[in-house]
């Protein structure tokens, strides 16, 4: 077996007994327990159940919501020495028409030979039969009590997991991890975190179809043998507190989450009663997978000191599908830290010159790159550039992916060195990673260099507007005219009047706060603007709402 493999099995050897670390799911109506070693043996009696279907390097794909049947099927298929595709699920919102248009282009790309489809999906299984593709009843291949399947050799590159990457059903691309890259970033992760399966418990709500969900979140506990809590997204945005809720019931230390999630969860706990929650257990609360906004951070903190949360439990992190999932993470036990830069100097000169005041940019500091990964900052030619000067952010190292699946076929990551491009601007400050914005997204004026955060973040701060709710993208991209709009969603919207004040507001406040005016403001209903299936603003998708 691989290294990874290898680890796998072993946890789940350790794993057995009324003491035995494992899964807890079907919080908060029918929480359930079940041991790593559990776990395992159900995954074995699966792969037995699967037979001929599942044979080595053939790619499976994955449809379900409930984290305690995806568990065992993940690792049934790894052991049976297939890879895995977490399929991005459809919501209430989506068009099922489109849904199926993209998803079976995706399982084209990958070339998938397999659904193993689950809850709520099984009705989707006509769209796969009317295409002639196989899939087998999750439920059903779950309660297999047939011979368990014994685990079948697995080179180190051979492909473990085809992450989807954000967006994918827009334009389908697969990141394509190897057992190597698991391995790897796994370890490091753990040494970089300090993690214990005798110590930590894990509480998580983030999708599996998402790297930060099924690599930190699922992966890693089952990998160590570390307790973990999952439940859904959907329970989630149903009862953002349950989030805290659950935390607090099983002395959690370990959580992960994007920006906006301690957004949310903030402003609810600021009105929650005293006594609601018991967050003194929390060591390790990672914040990534977006642009961290450093206020939002401390709100979330102030809330939580109130139920015992210690502020310096934060985590700020840089990750990417790319490298498995994690590349930097802040040092553990100093909480939220930032670099405050002069916005001109940045802006105009690429340069983080430290400054203070009103006119200041602050990023928040993601720490160095995690034990065996590199992060190097380059100009246009490739050149490496010094401490504080603002470039392109490459990483190299055993984590990150060799290439993508696409529908036009493979495509490598790396150069001749092995570095990638992550299409991140960004600068390090004393050997620390900081992100400015996705490359490709910045807006060119008057030769400053303008990030959409920036005017996202000032738009949100106007009253009526939905909070992260709000895209800047570029207009007439490297003309000389170049200009943006902001498009954002709002409960006023249909109320003509209420709408021309709300644009009026918003334009004054992002000339306020970055000196530019937006040539477009359009107001939307909630719920309107475009977003991947992980919940980032799809801004080129944006673009196409602004009226011409």
């Amino acid at each position: 077996m691989s290294r990874f493999g290898e680890t796998l099995v072993a946890s789940a050897r350790r794993n057995t007994g009324p003491r035995a670390s494992g899964l807890t799911t079907g919080e908060p109506d029918e929480p359930r327990f079940r041991s790593w070693g559990e776990v395992h043996a159900q995954a074995l009696r699966m792969a037995g159940g699967l037979g001929d279907e599942l044979a080595p390097g053939s790619a499976v794909a994955i449809l379900a919501a409930d984290p305690g049947l995806i568990a065992p099927a993940v690792q049934a298929v790894w052991l049976g020495g297939g890879s895995v595709t977490m399929l991005h699920q459809p919501t209430p919102r989506t068009d099922l028409g489109h849904w199926a248009t993209d998803t079976l282009r995706v399982l084209c790309m990958i070339g998938a030979r397999l659904v193993l489809l689950g809850p709520p999906f099984e009705q989707l299984a006509g769209v796969l039969e009317e295409n002639g593709i196989a899939y087998r009843d999750l439920v059903g291949l779950a309660a297999h009590d047939g011979p368990p399947a014994e685990p079948v050799e697995v080179d180190e590159d051979a492909t473990a997991l085809l992450q989807l990457t954000s967006g994918s059903t827009a334009d389908p691309k697969a990141v394509r991890i190897t057992h190597r890259n698991l391995h790897a970033n796994l370890r490091a992760m753990v040494t970089a975190a300090e993690l214990d399966p005798e110590r930590d418990v894990a509480v998580s709500w983030l999708p599996l179809f998402h790297d930060m969900g099924m690599v930190g979140c699922l992966t890693v506990p089952m990998a160590i043998g570390m307790s973990t809590v999952k439940v859904t997204p959907g329970d989630f945005l149903a009862r953002p507190l349950l989030w805290p809720e659950l935390i607090s019931k099983y002395r959690a230390t370990v959580t992960a989450a994007p920006n906006f999630a301690y957004a949310i969860v903030g402003r609810r706990m600021a009105n929650a009663e005293d006594g609601a929650f018991d967050l003194s257990s929390l060591r390790f609360t990672l914040n990534g997978a977006e642009p961290i906004d450093p206020d939002a951070v401390a709100a979330f903190t102030g809330a939580g000191a109130r139920f015992g949360m210690d502020p310096s439990c934060v985590v700020c992190a840089f990750g990417m599908a790319e490298a498995t999932l994690a590349v930097s993470f802040a040092p553990l036990g100093r909480g939220l830290e930032t670099d405050s830069v002069d916005a001109a100097a940045l802006e105009q000169h690429r340069e983080a010159r430290p400054a203070e005041g009103s006119d200041a940019r602050r990023f928040a500091l993601l720490g160095g790159p995690l034990p065996g990964l590199e992060v190097e900052v380059t100009d246009e030619s490739g050149a490496p550039l010094g401490e504080r000067r603002v470039g392109r952010l490459r990483i190299r190292g055993e984590a990150v992916t060799p290439g993508y699946l696409t529908v036009d076929g493979p495509l490598a990551t790396q150069d001749a060195e092995g570095w990638l491009d992550t299409g991140d601007d960004g600068y390090l400050a004393d050997g620390q990673v900081v992100i400015c914005g996705r490359r490709k997204d910045v807006i060119i004026m008057g030769g400053r260099n303008i990030y959409p955060v920036d005017i996202e973040k000032a738009a949100c701060e106007v009253e009526g507007v939905r909070a992260g709710n709000a895209a800047a993208v570029r207009l007439e991209a490297g003309s000389r005219r170049e200009r943006f709009a902001v498009v954002l969603e709002s409960r006023l919207a249909g109320d003509a009047g209420a709408v021309k004040k709300l644009r009026k507001d918003v334009a004054a406040r992002i000339v306020d706060a970055v000196g530019a005016r937006p040539a477009e403001v359009v107001v939307l209903e909630p719920g309107s603007l475009p977003k991947t299936p992980s919940g980032k603003l799809r801004r080129a998708a944006t673009a196409e709402l602004i009226p011409r």
